[in-house]
């Protein structure tokens, strides 16, 4: 069972990506800011994680940062509700960027392409 690390600090948006994830067989972990990704990142070993960009405390730009300073093969996908930070170079190191939906087919499409080419 591949481990996620969910990391949104709207807290409802949270809970229903990892319902929904777990609904789909994996295992997740939750965090409410950069931050707190970060210390888990040190604490477990995940397969992928989830990062909202927009955050108090730590953003998910800073957070992406030092995520892959401490492991850079962490597979990273940046899910957002703000398309303009496409254009920000340090998002260019995550492994794909999806802006939000209220539909999470494309989210979790592209969790199990990712996982699935790690895998081989």
């Amino acid at each position: 069972m591949s481990k996620l690390l969910i990391v949104e600090d709207e807290q409802h948006q949270r809970e229903l990506y990892a319902m929904e994830l777990q609904d789909e067989g994996y295992e997740v972990d939750q965090a409410a800011n950069g931050r707190e990704a970060v210390d888990k990142v040190k604490a477990n070993k995940y397969d992928l994680v989830v990062l909202d960009i927009r955050m108090p405390e730590m953003d998910g730009i800073e957070a992406l940062g030092k995520i892959l300073s401490r492991d850079k093969k962490i597979p990273i996908i940046i899910y957002t509700a703000y398309s303009n930070y496409k254009s920000n170079f340090m998002t260019w190191t995550a492994d794909a960027y999806i802006t939000k939906s209220s539909n999470l087919d494309e989210l979790k499409g592209k969790i199990q392409e990712i996982l699935s080419s790690k895998s081989k």
